[in-house]
């Protein structure tokens, strides 16, 4: 660029400024990106703000990412009900993470601020999740709660029945609209359906005031409710929210990251999870459980290093961390061995990992675990205790033990992948250390 403008002046060109900032702010003004601060994770403040950010309890000020289309559908549904002065039910479905119950409480904000803006009367609304009531017909009273005038209905009718009466006449229905948010709905569905139907048929009456929006995390729950309710005419209109794409994950996970004034993941760190996240579930809260516990791995690193640099998040820490959540059920079984079981285990691994034999013998076995126990400074257990682990992890089906007259002779062959037990022990230094000890 530089060579290109001499050619247009006469003499020799102007040198630039020995400030780099100067220099490049000159020649490309706001195209060069402002250089982020380093992230110092040695800080416990900058520590705990990259965990906060990335917690499921933290919600983001400038609201929900990547749901806007479903937002918009259950704000418009509900501001129909609101101009129109009529009840109505919406049935909103999804599996777990993906967003429903933050989506309706936004929406729920949106409805207020829209009707003050309006000059409308602003509805009233109730949240009522179904896991914490006692019994489930409960739900009927927390809504007749709301709707209570001074004067007390008649004991001898139940509220189901106090609201049923109440949205038959014109004289006794209130006035003002009530928004009911019922989550964890799958449990009204699965536990008591006679409530379920009764809910949704409040929002039926002639002066019925509910806008009734049930939330579940199953979405094959609705074929199973959907049909009666559709033969009691109350059928709602279902929203369902799709589980999140790598995209979308990406994008919130980073949204998320822009509080911070310093970058913490490697990008393809985060493209990583994002991509395993997405093809196993789909579930937002379990992408934020796995950047975090990536967070935890490279700081439980810094602990024995030496190095006092700042450093980002890899692609091996957030390894680490998926490892953790998406293990086979064997990986979890090996887990839950004692100790000594799991040592084992590591001596077989150690045994068969740069062998083209596929058998050792007890004797043998016994060897390589001693090794193991000396390198990790761990008391070894006599032989017939040894013996007796061999069994028991012969009966869970890790190795298959063969018979012989004399003990160390017996015949032992690993029923299980040699992977399986280095990924049950990935990010674990005691095993790692067991894992690296060479074949006896």
């Amino acid at each position: 660029m530089c060579t290109n403008c001499s050619t247009l002046q006469f003499g020799a060109p102007k040198m630039l400024s020995a400030s780099p900032k100067s220099s490049r702010k000159r020649l490309y003004g706001d195209l060069v990106p402002a250089e982020r601060p380093k992230w110092n994770p040695r800080d416990p403040a900058q520590m705990q703000a990259v965990k906060e950010a990335l917690h499921v309890a933290t919600t983001s000020s400038c609201g929900l990412v990547c749901r806007d289309d479903e937002q918009r559908r259950v704000l418009e549904f509900c501001k129909a009900c609101v101009q129109q002065e009529r009840a109505g039910s919406l049935y909103v479905c999804g599996c777990p993470g993906t967003g429903k119950t933050l989506s309706i409480s936004k929406v729920k904000q949106s409805v207020s601020r829209w009707a003050d803006e309006m000059g409308m009367e602003t509805p009233d609304d109730l949240s009522i999740n179904c896991t914490n009531l006692g019994n489930t017909s409960d739900i009927f009273s927390k809504i007749l709660e709301k709707f209570q005038t001074r004067k007390k209905a008649s004991g001898k009718l139940s509220p189901l029945q106090q609201l049923q009466r109440m949205f038959s006449h014109k004289e006794s229905a209130p006035r003002r609209m009530l928004l009911i948010v019922v989550d964890e709905m799958d449990y009204l569905i699965t536990r008591d359906r006679a409530v379920l139907h009764d809910l949704f048929m409040l929002t039926t009456l002639q002066f019925s005031r509910c806008i009734l929006i049930g939330i579940a995390n199953a979405i094959d729950l609705a074929d199973r409710f959907l049909p009666k309710l559709e033969s009691l005419n109350c059928k709602p209109l279902v929203i369902t929210f799709r589980a999140y794409s790598k995209d979308q994950i990406s994008n919130i996970i980073n949204h998320r990251l822009k509080v911070l004034e310093y970058d913490v993941f490697e990008p393809m760190a985060i493209e990583f999870c994002a991509r395993k996240v997405a093809a196993a579930t789909g579930d937002m809260r379990k992408a934020l459980g796995v950047c975090r516990s990536a967070v935890e791995i490279f700081e439980s690193g810094l602990q024995d290093s030496s190095d006092k640099g700042a450093g980002v998040v890899t692609f091996d820490h957030m390894d680490i961390a998926l490892s953790k959540v998406f293990k086979p059920a064997v990986v979890n079984n090996i887990l839950c061995l004692p100790q000594h079981q799991q040592m084992v285990l590591c001596a077989l691994a150690n045994t068969f990992q740069h062998s083209r034999k596929k058998a050792t013998t007890l004797g043998e076995l016994n060897k390589s675990y001693i090794e193991i126990c000396r390198s990790t400074q761990v008391p070894a257990v006599g032989m017939l205790e040894f013996s007796n682990m061999c069994m028991i992890l012969s009966d869970q089906g890790y190795l298959k033990l063969g018979q012989s007259k004399e003990d160390k002779l017996r015949r032992i062959t690993l029923q299980i992948d040699i992977s399986d037990i280095s990924f049950a022990f990935k990010g674990s230094r005691f095993f790692e250390k067991c894992l690296e000890q060479p074949k006896f």
